[in-house]
């Protein structure tokens, strides 16, 4: 059973997103279509960011026999509707916190290896030859009250600590250089990261994965799983796909049945995005907007926004707990109101697109890597917290060394080897979710 509506699974229903519309169709031949009966050394379930990452790595780099089985089209799920933020670091952990829940040598390790994790972002683009379409040289934290520009400061302490590079800016001398708006109350500026057109970096993955030797699959969706003789038998519509081991790469995505034990330590929250017609300069004056580094504010709920190429304005939010048909209505009228008290001189603009998908979280507050304690064949990596653009690719990386014998699992930071902690009662995750969603909208005020 799946914890959304099944709607929210299936991949015979359009996304409905501006990047579908933007992005290059696949060349023909990337996706080798579903898969037939055939065997492999590893095969990956999910044809996101994770997955493909893993893919190309083990096919270029350590010449592993490598399959990709994806229920969608390539990158259909986060990686391909996200809000194109390549930032860090992956976890719902202050950097302050992280100093203080591990100490400045190990949180250092763990930032320092997500900084590598953007750069990576941008030496496949180059290497593979991927058009990212990137926009900014950083990314914005927002005060959206005045009560967070303290938080904002600690942060900035932490940071020095942690050699990030970054700048305060106070509300007046923010909206003289990026934006003003109701919710602008200063900002701290990261100087790591940069926004990107999504699909495009999912497809330019997938292009170069089977460019260097592996077969994706997509339209595959892994319908049932049992092993035989020391391999996985993983069951398609198409065929049956035999492997010595498996990488579960599904994220937010990861269905009950599929692997239990796993999905009941994740919990996948709705996140949504709207996006604008594009806005007349006149309507970015009026916001005194000039920027294009992409923004996100201090809401325990966030908003995370940027100005597309095009002047389009993406709008993201945090909501719904049930994936209805019917809610999604309902949230995208709710965004299109708080965009509007957010940036009021665009309280009349028209949006042309909505979509959904799911951020993944987990206990922890980070990703985790690692194999199952029922059978070491079976490697896994997830739980973004909605930070994935950078992270995903890098554990997709870190994956393939760790089952080529490249790496140990000794040699990832600890914050993602240390085993999420199960949820509790899963039945009950629905209330614990709404829980939070209440709890979270009472701490915004």
């Amino acid at each position: 059973m799946s914890f959304y509506h099944p709607s929210m699974y299936d991949a015979s229903r359009p996304v409905g997103s501006w990047w579908e519309d933007d992005a290059p169709l696949l060349p023909v031949g990337v996706d080798a279509g579903p898969a037939a009966d055939a065997s492999c050394d590893v095969a990956i379930i999910g044809g996101g960011y994770t997955g493909l990452s893993c893919a190309l790595h083990l096919a270029r780099d350590h010449k592993v026999d490598v399959r990709v089985l994806e229920s969608g089209p390539l990158g259909w799920g986060a990686s391909g509707r996200n809000g194109g933020f390549c930032t860090f670091p992956p976890s719902h952990t202050s950097f302050e916190g992280l100093i203080k829940n591990f100490g400045l040598e190990e949180a250092r390790r763990f930032i320092d290896s997500q900084r590598d994790a953007v750069a990576l972002v941008r030496s496949l683009a180059e290497s593979e030859g991927i058009d990212l379409q990137p926009q900014g040289d950083s990314t914005m934290i927002v005060a959206h009250a005045p009560n967070r520009w303290a938080g904002l400061q600690s942060e900035a302490k932490a940071m020095e600590r942690l050699g990030v590079p970054h700048e305060l800016h106070r509300a007046g001398a923010f909206a003289e250089r990026f934006y003003d708006s109701a919710e602008q109350f200063g900002g701290l500026q990261v100087k790591v990261g940069f926004g990107l057109q999504p699909l495009r970096f999912a497809r330019g993955l997938a292009a170069a994965a089977a460019r260097h030797g592996a077969r994706l699959h997509g339209h595959s969706k892994v319908l049932g799983w049992t092993r035989q003789d020391g391999h996985h038998l993983l069951a398609t519509s198409g065929g049956t796909i035999r492997a010595r081991r498996v990488v579960v790469a599904t994220n937010g995505f990861l269905e009950d049945k599929l692997l239990p034990s796993l999905a009941n330590q994740v919990m996948p929250v709705i996140s949504n995005i709207i996006v604008t017609r594009p806005l007349t300069d006149s309507e970015l004056r009026s916001q005194r907007w000039q920027t294009e580094i992409p923004c996100s504010n201090t809401r325990e709920l966030l908003f995370y926004y940027r100005l597309l190429p095009d002047k389009r304005f993406l709008f993201g939010a945090r909501g719904d707990t049930t994936g209805k048909p019917e809610d999604a209505a309902v949230m995208r009228a709710g965004m299109e109101r708080r965009l509007g008290e957010v940036f009021p001189g665009w309280k009349d603009v028209e949006t042309t697109h909505y979509w959904r998908g799911f951020v993944c979280m987990t206990r922890s507050s980070f990703p985790t890597i690692g194999q199952t304690e029922e059978d070491p064949t079976v490697w896994y990596g997830l739980g973004y917290h909605g930070n994935g653009v950078s992270a995903a690719p890098w554990t997709g990386r870190t994956l393939a060394r760790l089952i080529a014998g490249a790496q140990t699992l000794a040699s990832v930071p600890v914050q993602l080897t240390t085993k999420p902690a199960a949820i509790p009662f899963p039945q009950l995750k629905r209330w614990y979710l709404k829980l939070a969603l209440a709890y979270y909208r009472f701490a915004d005020l």
